[in-house]
Parts: structure tokens; C-alpha cells; sequence
């Protein structure tokens, strides 16, 4: 089966893109080769990304933030972009637009709503993939 290789997008590749990329490894490595990256990347994964991640039993550890720079001119075929803002063109692949509040600075109920809705896209990509092979 051929792999695809997703960058998910948000502001500060801290906490949404941060969840997608470890659903995406978790649920689908045999479609999806996983990245993630952000506009302005924070100094460190948001600690209650991580918990939320955990109790899915998901480990981001390890993991860290990176800005879209970092990834050098490494071409992606998908683009999942959660940030809210438009997407520069200079990445190969077809972006997608998800809607996802952002949980920064938000209660912990707030980060598991966020996770449960990107845990249902990323699983939704994952079969439309499978699908297509």
C-alpha cells in the first residue's frame, strides 16, 4: 500500500497538529507518513496535549515543536492545515482546511473536545486513503 506523506498545520505545533501527527502514527502508518509543523511554534508541546494524548493512550514523548522553516524543502502530498491561516503555496500537495478550535490556554475538557474531533478527521483521512489504494 502506498504512503502518503501529511504535514498537519496549526500556529504553534503545540497542541492540534501535535494530536493529529500522533493519531496519524498511531491509527495509520501503514497510509500516512506523518508530520507536523507551525506558523510561530511554542517552546514545548503543551503539557496537557500530552496528558489528553496519553489517556488515548498515545505517547507524544519526544516529540517537539518545529516551524514550517525547518522542514527545508521536504514536499508533502497533503496538507492539513488547522491554523486559520492561509497556507503558503511553496509546499507541494494539496491542502486541506480543518476547522479546529484552538485549546491553547483552555480547560483540560476543552483539549479532549479538540482531541476527540481531530482523533475523527484523522481517521476519516486514514480510511479515505486506505480506500483509494
Amino acid at each position: 500500500m502506498p504512503v502518503v506523506k501529511v504535514l498537519f498545520v496549526c500556529i504553534g505545533n503545540s497542541c492540534r497538529s501535535q494530536m493529529a501527527e500522533g493519531f496519524a502514527r498511531a491509527y495509520g502508518k501503514d497510509v500516512i507518513a506523518a508530520a507536523s509543523a507551525g506558523f510561530s511554534p511554542a517552546m514545548m508541546v503543551a503539557p496537557l496535549t500530552k496528558k489528553v494524548m496519553i489517556e488515548k493512550n498515545i505517547n507524544l514523548d519526544g516529540q517537539f515543536p518545529k516551524a514550517l522553516t525547518e522542514l527545508g524543502r521536504e514536499s508533502f502530498d497533503v496538507v492539513v492545515n488547522m491554523s486559520g491561516i492561509a497556507f503558503p503555496r511553496q509546499f507541494a500537495g494539496a491542502v486541506r482546511e480543518w476547522k479546529v478550535d484552538d485549546p491553547v490556554s483552555a480547560t483540560e475538557a476543552v483539549y479532549r473536545r479538540v482531541a476527540a474531533q481531530i482523533e475523527g478527521l484523522v481517521m476519516k483521512l486514514i480510511l479515505e486513503l486506505r480506500r483509494r489504494t
